[in-house]
C-alpha cells in the first residue's frame, strides 16, 4: 500500500518521484531495467573517467536539468569544440569554423533562407496545442521530405537539412511531419539553438556522466525504489490502482507512467485506455540512433587543430564529437550512426560494425583512429525497455489526430516522461519539467481526494 507508483526510473520517473518524496507523499519506483537513467548511460573507460552512451548535453536554455543537477552535486564542464570542424562530402573532407558548413555557398544560402522560413513558421506554434492552428492540419500531412523538395533548391542544400533533421532527431526527413518539426524547433527555442555548441544544446556536459543525476536521485530514493521490476499490469478505478509488477502488487491512490509512449502497449490497462490513447502509442514511433565511442590514450586529433566534430552527408556514421573527460585524458570521440545509416550497420555482423565505424574515423581523423584501446557500441532500438532513441515522433497526421491525449490523464493515471515536455521537447531537461508536471498534477489529485474524504 502506497500513495502514489511512479512506473519507470529514468530522470523524469525519478524527478516525479523526487517531489512527490519532498512533498510527504509515500511513493514507491518501479523500474523495468536493472539500473536507473533510462536514455542516459555512463560507461567507464579509465579509472574515475567515464563517457556517456545515451543523452548527454545540457545547454544554456535547460535551466531545469542544470537546477536538478546542482541540487545532487553533479557539476558540468565545456564540450570541447575549440579547433576547426570537419565536412565530409561527396569523398572530400573539409576544414570549416562556425555552426554550418560554408563549403557550398548556394548549398549554405539555400539552408540559412529554409532556415529562416521554418523558424517563422515555428514561432507561430502553440506548446501548448500544436494542433490546435487552422493551418495545422496542413503542415501534419506533410513530411519534411516533401517541404524540402518543395521550398529548396539546391541539393547540397537539402544534404545539409536532411543532416541537420537526422542529427537532432536520428530520423529521416520522410519519416516525420512537418509540424512534427515546426514543433520541435518552436519547442528547442530555434534551430541555431539545436545545432549549436556554444550557447546551444551541446555546449556543456556532466562531471561524471549525465547518469550520475539519476544515480544521485536513486540513492535519496532508497527503499522506495525497485530495479528489475517490469510493471505488466494496471488495473485502475474510482477508488484508486492497483500495479501488478514482477514480483510486486501495489496498491495505490495513483500512478505516473513516467516511459516512452511506444512502451505503454508493454503494459495491460483494466479497464482498457481510450481509444486515441491506445492509438496514440503505437502511432508515436522512436528515433533510430547507435552511438559508438572510439577510446584513445589521448586526444591527437587537437593536436591538429581540429574540434573532433565532424558532420558527413556520407556512409552510416552522420556525426562526431570529441567525448573526452574533463582533462581530456583518455581521448574519446562519439561517433553517431542515425536513422537510415544505424538501420544500414544493424544488417551488419558486429566485426563489419566496427570496421566500418573505424574507417570512417580515418577518413576523417587519418590512420591514428584506426586503432583505439576500446570501442563502445549502444544500439537503443535493441534495448529491450527503450526500442529507439532520441525522442518519440509522430508521422503525418500523427499530431492533429493524437497530439491533445500526450499530457491528459486517464482517470488515476498521470503521464510524464520527455515526450510529454513542451519547452525542451524529448531533451533531458524536457524530462525534469515533465517529471515536475506530473508530479504537481499527482499531487493535486491526491489533495483534491484528501479535501473530499475530510
Amino acid at each position: 500500500m502506497t500513495d502514489a507508483v511512479v512506473v519507470g526510473a529514468g530522470l523524469s520517473g525519478l524527478v516525479c518521484a523526487r517531489r512527490l518524496a519532498g512533498a510527504g507523499v509515500d511513493v514507491e519506483v518501479l523500474e523495468a531495467r536493472d539500473r536507473v537513467g533510462g536514455r542516459t548511460l555512463n560507461q567507464a573507460i579509465g579509472p574515475g573517467q567515464v563517457t556517456e552512451l545515451g543523452g548527454q548535453w545540457a545547454g544554456p536554455q535547460h535551466t531545469a536539468v542544470r537546477r536538478l543537477a546542482a541540487e545532487v552535486g553533479v557539476e558540468t564542464f565545456p564540450t570541447h569544440i575549440a579547433g576547426r570542424h570537419l565536412y565530409h562530402h561527396a569523398g572530400r573532407a573539409t576544414r570549416y569554423r562556425g555552426d554550418v558548413p560554408a563549403r557550398m555557398p548556394l548549398g549554405l544560402g539555400d539552408f540559412r533562407l529554409a532556415q529562416a522560413r521554418l523558424e517563422r513558421l515555428a514561432r507561430r506554434i502553440d506548446l501548448d496545442d500544436p494542433a490546435g492552428a487552422p493551418w495545422a492540419r496542413r503542415y501534419d500531412e506533410m513530411t519534411v521530405e516533401t517541404w524540402m523538395r518543395r521550398h529548396m533548391r539546391t541539393r547540397s542544400g537539402r544534404s545539409l537539412m536532411r543532416l541537420t533533421i537526422k542529427a537532432v532527431l536520428a530520423v529521416e526527413p520522410r519519416e516525420i511531419s512537418l509540424l512534427g518539426w515546426l514543433f520541435y524547433i518552436a519547442s528547442g527555442g530555434g534551430l541555431d539553438s539545436l545545432i549549436r555548441t556554444d550557447g546551444g544544446y551541446q555546449q556543456d556536459r556532466f562531471v561524471g556522466g549525465s547518469q550520475e543525476i539519476a544515480l544521485r536521485m536513486a540513492a535519496d530514493l532508497g527503499q522506495r525504489l525497485r530495479l528489475a521490476t517490469p510493471v505488466r499490469r494496471i488495473e485502475h478505478g474510482r477508488d484508486g490502482v492497483r500495479v501488478h509488477a514482477d514480483g510486486a502488487v501495489v496498491d495505490a491512490r495513483s500512478v505516473v507512467v513516467a516511459i516512452p509512449p511506444h512502451l505503454h502497449p508493454t503494459i495491460e490497462f483494466a479497464p482498457g485506455l481510450p481509444a486515441v490513447r491506445n492509438q496514440l502509442a503505437t502511432a508515436m514511433s522512436a528515433g533510430m540512433v547507435t552511438k559508438f565511442v572510439a577510446v584513445y590514450p589521448e586526444p591527437f586529433w587537437r593536436e591538429a587543430g581540429l574540434s573532433g566534430h565532424a558532420t558527413s552527408t556520407e556512409g552510416p556514421i552522420s556525426m562526431t564529437f570529441d567525448n573526452s573527460p574533463p582533462d581530456g585524458s583518455p581521448g574519446a570521440l562519439v561517433a553517431f550512426a542515425l536513422a537510415d545509416g544505424a538501420r544500414a550497420l544493424e544488417a551488419m555482423s558486429p566485426a563489419d560494425r566496427r570496421g566500418v565505424v573505424l574507417d570512417a574515423l580515418v577518413a576523417l581523423y587519418g590512420d591514428r583512429a584506426s586503432t583505439p584501446q576500446q570501442l563502445h557500441e549502444q544500439c537503443w532500438a535493441r534495448e529491450q525497455w527503450t526500442r529507439g532513441c532520441y525522442v518519440g515522433y509522430f508521422g503525418p497526421g500523427g499530431w492533429t489526430s493524437f497530439g491533445s491525449a500526450l499530457r491528459r490523464p486517464v482517470g488515476r493515471i498521470v503521464w510524464a516522461g520527455a515526450e510529454t515536455a513542451t519547452h525542451g521537447h524529448g531533451s533531458m531537461d524536457g524530462a525534469v519539467t515533465a517529471g515536475e508536471r506530473a508530479a504537481e498534477e499527482a499531487l493535486a489529485a491526491l489533495r483534491l481526494e484528501a479535501g473530499v474524504r475530510a
